[in-house]
Parts: C-alpha cells; sequence; structure tokens
C-alpha cells in the first residue's frame, strides 16, 4: 500500500521516514519528494507498505502525530492525476518573429 505522507519538517530524511514507518510494518519503499531546482525537501513524500494491512495501521497510528515539530499527514495515496504538457516560461510568449502563423498572413491549409 502507498501513503502519502505530508507537513513533513524540511529536516526529515528518507531514513529517518524509513525508521518511523517501519515502527507499523514492512517498509518496501521510502521517497522523500525533492525540488528540482534547489534540491531541497519539498515536506512532503511517499513510502510504501508491505500490506494494506501494515499501511492501515501506519495510517492509524502516524497521522496527525507531532514529527519534528509538525503535525503529519498520512493518508493512502492517490494515482496522480493527468496534466497538460508543462511549458517553459522564456519571457514574450512566442517564438520567432512571423507571429507563428506561418508568415504572410495567409492559412495554409
Amino acid at each position: 500500500m502507498k501513503l502519502y505522507v505530508g507537513n513533513l519538517s524540511f529536516q526529515t530524511t528518507e531514513q529517518e521516514l524509513n525508521d518511523l514507518f517501519a515502527q507499523h510494518g514492512t517498509v518496501t519503499e521510502a521517497n522523500l519528494i525533492m525540488d528540482r531546482d534547489t534540491q531541497r525537501p519539498r515536506g512532503f513524500a511517499f513510502v510504501t507498505m508491505g500490506s494494506a494491512e501494515e499501511g492501515q495501521r501506519a495510517i492509524e497510528a502516524l497521522n496527525g502525530q507531532s514529527v519534528g515539530g509538525r503535525n503529519l499527514t498520512v493518508n493512502e495515496a492517490r494515482p496522480m492525476e493527468a496534466r497538460g504538457p508543462r511549458r517553459e516560461f522564456s519571457g514574450g510568449g512566442r517564438s520567432g518573429g512571423r507571429g507563428g502563423n506561418g508568415g504572410g498572413g495567409r492559412n495554409r491549409y
């Protein structure tokens, strides 16, 4: 069972996360989410427990508990929602100098 763990202290490490959840069952993976630009923790993680029963036990024990001075949010992870293509913002929003329609103002259908 994959769990979402939110409101983590920014000082929390994957090892600490693993140790915390291992008290409630087998941890098969602990993945602390990092900011891609700064490489600092983003304050949430995903922990995969060995079974649904162990996951439920961890939720009941840890949701709302104070860890590192913050009350954790622990629940079953939901599938990631589909998002549109990522846009890069490089200023102006247009490329090229012809307005983006192939130039000349004609429709080319």
